[in-house]
């Protein structure tokens, strides 16, 4: 901590930083707690795609085992980009997933079997999903590195720097107090030797 000047000015400008001080955490913690209400639903997003993608997979390979058959329906589709924009979010930029371009490999009608057209499309639905849940976690991370600065914030300004001003403002005071008791004292002591000498 450094030290403190120990006049009006000092005075004036630690009760304007304290102000300020006050006026801003309040907007950080509000940062805060929508940043935390955002990652808990973008994990909760995370989960529930995961869910359904789960359920695509099982669904696939239910029909693969049914037929008893691997045709190589992953050589089918191949990824062209993944469209995505970005967002913001408290302040944070943040990337959002449009949706995924995949392009179809051709394949003989006749040689496939015909559960490969409905394996395709959920292949398609699979991937889809994969990228969204990429896009989420990297907006999950995006927002808790936000989030981790802010709390740091909030602890300084709670912890730190409001404590720090208002006993700064209060050794000031004292101070001050002093000074003016000590300057009306030495005036009496003034006084009464001036009336002793007349």
């Amino acid at each position: 901590m450094a030290a403190v000047k120990l006049t009006k000015n000092e005075q004036k400008k630690q009760k304007d930083a304290l102000k300020r001080y006050q006026r801003y955490l309040p907007t950080l913690m509000l940062k805060k707690q929508q940043l935390q209400m955002v990652i808990r639903q973008v994990e909760q997003k995370i989960r529930d795609i995961e869910a359904k993608q789960k359920q695509l997979r099982d669904d696939l390979a239910s029909w693969i085992a049914v037929f008893g058959e691997d045709v190589g329906i992953g050589e089918l589709v191949r990824v062209k980009a993944v469209d995505r924009e970005m967002g913001n979010i408290a302040g944070v930029d943040i990337p959002v997933f449009r949706k995924l371009i995949l392009d179809t490999i051709p394949y003989d009608l006749f040689e496939k079997p015909l559960w490969v057209d409905k394996g395709v499309v959920t292949l398609k639905e699979i991937s889809s999903l994969d990228a969204e849940i990429e896009i989420l976690r990297q907006q999950a991370d995006l927002l808790g590195e936000e989030l981790r600065i802010t709390t740091q914030r909030v602890n300084l300004f709670e912890k730190v720097k409001i404590p720090e001003t208002k006993k700064n403002i209060r050794k000031i005071q004292i101070y001050l107090s002093d000074q003016q008791t000590a300057s009306v004292v030495r005036g009496k002591i003034a006084k009464n030797k001036i009336v002793r000498v007349s």
